[in-house]
């Protein structure tokens, strides 16, 4: 059953399932919760109670938000770990990866770890190199170029076929989820807004993060024309000894949905950690 949470003049959504130390799990955008379906029901069978949510302007939350930048979505998952009971960990991908960053930075006393896919940390610059050497990444930056400039869900359509270098099988479903839910008034724009934002935001707060912090990035990322490379970024900028890069060779920018059984290999010894800490 999906439950929601008021905060700041909206409302945010969320399923809640399993008995144990606390999970929150955190989509990236343009997407919903229903990209961790696969990781969710594994992190529940493992012993863990899971919280998947659909970010501000996503999913079932609301729309009409003043901000959609990273620190906007990490004051709404710091206030749902806390609505819920911390300590937890969150999950976030993409740009809920780099508010998953400014939560543990902001509030260390509920966040125990975070885990970072594919996550947008940092301040990025275009290697001029890069899109001409790849062509993924190449393909990859104008069409994510056009979703921002024109709303085109045409364009993000496309660029979800190179972010997912193979589909999940119930791929033709997943898509149509997807395109349902951006057709509905705003929900672009918030998409949009997204785009917008700095991930320096993030990148900031980097230094001031004092727990764990696990970074899987995929292989085949076309958002970075090397994503080894972005994730050692992060890791460096981190304080000595928090960070720790995985690499899911393979993987485009959406590992929890496409690799999903490797994320929960990876996630599974780190939150035993994490949270046993905690």
């Amino acid at each position: 059953m999906t439950e929601y949470m008021s905060i700041a003049g909206g409302t945010i959504a969320y399923d809640l399932a399993g008995e144990g130390p606390l999970v929150v799990l955190a989509h990236g955008m343009g997407d919903s919760r229903h990209s961790y379906r696969f990781v969710a029901p594994a992190l529940v069978a493992a012993g863990y109670r899971v919280a998947n949510v659909d970010i501000r302007g996503c999913g079932d939350s609301s729309l009409g938000w003043d901000g959609y930048s990273r620190a906007d979505i990490a004051g709404d998952l710091v206030a749902l770990v806390r609505h819920l009971g911390g300590p937890a960990v969150i999950m976030g991908q993409s740009i809920s990866g780099g508010a998953a960053t400014i939560a543990a930075a902001t509030a260390p006393d509920v966040i125990a770890g975070i885990i970072e896919l594919a996550p947008f940390t940092r301040t990025q610059t275009v290697s001029l190199g890069g899109l001409l050497r790849v062509r993924r990444h190449r393909t990859g930056v104008i069409r994510l170029g056009m979703t921002m400039a024109l709303g085109s869900l045409a364009s993000w359509k496309k660029y979800l076929e190179v972010a997912y270098p193979t589909k999940p099988a119930d791929w033709d479903g997943e898509l149509a989820r997807i395109e349902t839910t951006l057709s509905e008034p705003g929900r672009m724009k918030a998409l949009q807004a997204m785009c917008k934002t700095d991930p320096g935001q993030a990148g900031a707060h980097l230094p001031d993060v004092t727990c764990p912090v696990l970074i899987i990035e995929g292989g085949l990322d076309p958002d970075w024309a090397d994503p080894r490379a972005e994730g050692e970024k992060i890791i460096a900028d981190l304080p000595a000894g928090l960070g720790q890069l995985a690499m899911i060779e393979g993987a485009g920018h959406y590992p929890h949905a496409q690799t999903p059984d490797e994320v929960v290999a990876l996630s599974l010894p780190f939150l035993t950690r994490t949270l046993t800490r905690a």
